[in-house]
């Protein structure tokens, strides 16, 4: 573990600058979902109960440098409080900020308005992340979520001062790197979702790093007609077939499996509860689409889920939001859950369809770690160094 924790700071009378990600939805002036900043508590109870004071930056939306009303973090103060359980304090401008007097700190917690109504913040400005660093004495990066953007608050401010990782972050990053960096092998990847040539960079790397790769969703269509299977009417990138061979090869190479389904679920029609009917992956017919993977096609993928150690897995393996297209993503995610809770699995999984899969299966809370960080996690998957994380294990800058 390369980068530093809140383990490794005295936190006692220091203010703690900590980058959170609250980015959460929002309907009619209220938080419709307080996951992330559920999330984000233990870290903040953790700097306060050490005797550190939080003071948080945080973005919300894309005001793209400009101050808009409609994405000031006031919106989420209600939310904050009740997870915390103590007072949050608004600070709204940075002149604001700066001009704190010990008075103002009565709040036990500050937060600081949208990060992003300042152009410094994306621009990664040296003089912003500077402004940044004067108003605290450690930096505390607890938003992995946001850990892919060069930001003044995610990545320029790290070389300024002291710096570590917060609760959430060490989780995820403790999690990751258990699950490619030293994984206990043999290590299974799961990877579905619409299209190849959104994952390019991710398949290419998971073939050098797992002992076997699940490959389900559209992206199996694709990978099926690059052998010369018809897949009908099928989600299909035609044109990737022959990047999809190139894929195939590198596995092989690399001693990787892929494993795409041996068996189908097909219908004519993309709706819910379309007729339809299993058949054999060579039959399907050309004017129907495949939807799912069908049940031998799971029954191998749970024989496969027995002899792993470890799992990631990413995107669902048919169409999920669809009954009974959900079948082959429900019935496999709810036997990796059972290994995991049982111990005899390590499984990570993250990205926006996979999560929302996962907890529509019922099997998210017996998976040993579930990241929401979209992007980042992604990026971490394609094995690519992501600035906010490589901040932490730099040097602060004289």
């Amino acid at each position: 573990m390369s980068w530093k924790t809140l383990d490794d700071m005295d936190l006692a009378g220091k203010r703690v600058l900590t980058r959170v990600d609250i980015n959460v939805p929002v309907e009619n002036g209220r938080v419709t979902d307080a996951t992330r900043i559920e999330r984000i508590v233990p870290t903040i109870n953790d700097i306060l109960e050490r005797g550190g004071k939080p003071i948080l930056l945080a973005h919300f939306g894309r005001p793209k440098g400009k101050v808009v009303l409609d994405l000031s973090l006031r919106v989420v103060l209600p939310a904050l409080r009740a997870a915390l359980g103590r007072s949050v304090r608004l600070i709204e401008t940075l002149e604001g900020a700066e001009n704190l007097t010990t008075e103002a700190h009565a709040a036990d917690v500050l937060l600081l308005e949208n990060i992003r109504f300042y152009p410094g913040e994306e621009k990664n400005d040296p003089d912003f992340a500077r402004r940044l660093a004067g108003l605290g004495d450690i930096y505390c990066n607890d938003a992995f979520s946001a850990a892919h953007r060069a930001h003044a608050s995610t990545e320029g401010i790290a070389h300024l001062m002291p710096s570590c990782a917060g609760r959430l972050m060490q989780a995820e990053l403790t999690a990751l790197e258990a699950a490619l960096s030293n994984p206990k092998r043999p290590v299974v990847a799961v990877v579905g979702g619409a299209k190849v040539s959104t994952k390019l960079d991710l398949l290419g790397n998971l073939v050098e790093k797992v002992d076997s790769l699940v490959i389900g969703g559209g992206m199996a269509n694709t990978f099926l007609a690059a052998q010369g299977l018809g897949v009908g009417t099928s989600l299909c990138e035609h044109e990737m077939a022959g990047t999809a061979r190139e894929i195939m090869g590198k596995a092989a190479a690399a001693g990787c499996e892929i494993i795409l389904p041996a068996d189908i679920v097909v219908a004519r029609a993309f709706e819910a509860n379309a007729p339809h009917e299993v058949l054999a992956v060579h039959l399907c017919p050309e004017d129907a689409m495949i939807l799912d993977a069908g049940p031998t096609s799971v029954k191998r993928l749970e024989r496969v889920f027995d002899g792993a150690k470890t799992l990631i897995w990413n995107g669902p393996l048919g169409a999920f939001e669809l009954e009974p297209f959900d079948a082959a993503t429900n019935a496999a995610a709810r036997h990796a859950a059972a290994l995991s809770k049982a111990g005899k699995l390590i499984s990570v999984a993250g990205g926006g369809d996979t999560v929302a899969a996962l907890n529509q299966a019922g099997a998210a809370e017996d998976f040993t770690y579930i990241s929401t960080a979209g992007g980042a996690f992604l990026e971490w998957m394609e094995g690519k160094d992501l600035p906010g994380v490589a901040a932490l294990k730099g040097e602060t800058a004289a």
